[in-house]
Formats: structure tokens, sequence, C-alpha cells
């Protein structure tokens, strides 16, 4: 039977796991991204939590081999919490192709009228002339570009990729900029 005192460890190891494995998965896309200093701070946490967590379930392993269940769970939470909390963040910057046969220009007037920054390429398609719309935006600006595309022209089609280094970004001058607690509000 499981006493009171294996289940509290078990839970408070459970949620430790989760929040240690947010933080190393948040800390990994920071890393990616070139985001140093907030890379060293979650690793430096991440890593204090981790030692704490293993220590206490090597130490009680053999008392309460329920721990380990525990561990595992906490860490597949902390994979999805972690994945999460970073949509929710959007850090970095993304490049935005977006291609449309009859409203390019349109769009582009549209996304120019709220500030964002648009650069218009004409070239051919399969079936007919296209305007290829060149956007560098904020990953969290990225679904309401998309969406006011869309609005003008539903069979636009459009590629995303992630920029890593950007020499100089023009923000939207209609987009307010916001805190983390209005970011997490929003999404």
């Amino acid at each position: 039977m499981l006493d009171i005192n294996i289940i509290i460890t078990g839970i408070i190891i459970f949620i430790a796991r989760v929040c240690d494995v947010s933080f190393g998965t948040v800390r990994t896309i920071a890393t990616v991204q070139g985001r140093t200093i907030l890379a060293f701070f979650l690793g430096l946490i991440e890593v204090m939590i981790w030692i704490s967590i293993v220590s206490t379930v090597v130490l009680r392993i053999k008392e309460s081999p329920v721990l380990v269940l525990f561990y595992a769970l906490g860490f597949a939470t902390g994979n999805v919490v972690g994945i999460l909390v970073e949509k929710k963040l959007a850090f970095g910057m993304m490049v935005l192709r977006i291609i449309s046969a009859d409203c390019g220009i349109q769009i582009a007037k549209r996304l120019r009228q709220v500030g964002q920054p648009v650069t218009i390429f004409r070239g051919e398609g399969m079936k007919s002339a296209i305007v290829e719309l060149f956007v560098v935006c904020r990953r969290r600006d990225q679904k309401w570009i998309l969406e006011m595309a869309q609005a003008e022209d539903p069979c636009a089609f459009y590629t995303s990729e992630i920029a890593r280094d950007v020499s100089k970004i023009v923000l939207p001058i209609n987009q307010q900029a916001c805190t983390w607690r209005d970011r997490l509000k929003k999404k």
C-alpha cells in the first residue's frame, strides 16, 4: 500500500519534473534561435531542479519504486507543457511567402495599412501571372497576417520558415508592443 508521504513525494516529483522538462524544451528552442542569455538562465534552473529530483528518486527507489512512475509521467507531461508554453511565447522571426494569382496587390495594401512591411515580386505561376509577397514578421504576428491574407484571397498559397538572423525588423505600427502577460492572455 502507498502511504501519504510517498504520494506527496510522487506528486512533488511529478510537478518538479514537468517544470524542469518544460524549461528544457523552451531552453532548446531559445538555443536554436541564438538567445544565449535566456538559454543560460533556463538551463541553470532546469539542471538545479533536475538534480534535486533525480537524487530524491535514486535515494528512495528501493523503498518506493512507484516514484519512477511519477518521474516518467512528469517527463512526458513536461514535454507537452513545454511545447504549449513555447507556442504561447512565440519567440523568433518568420519569413512568410504569400502567393496570389488575383489579390496579391490588395493583400499587400491591407498589410501595409496596418504597418506590416511587405515586398512584392511578380512572377509566372503554372497557369497565370502571380504576385509573391515576402513578409518578415515576428512569429507571434504570423497568425493574424495569414488570416488577413486569406480573408482577401482564400485561394492564396503560403509557405513559412523560421528566420534565424534578421538584420533589422520593422514592427507593424498598429500592433502595440505587449508584455509577456499580454501575450499569454491573447492566445
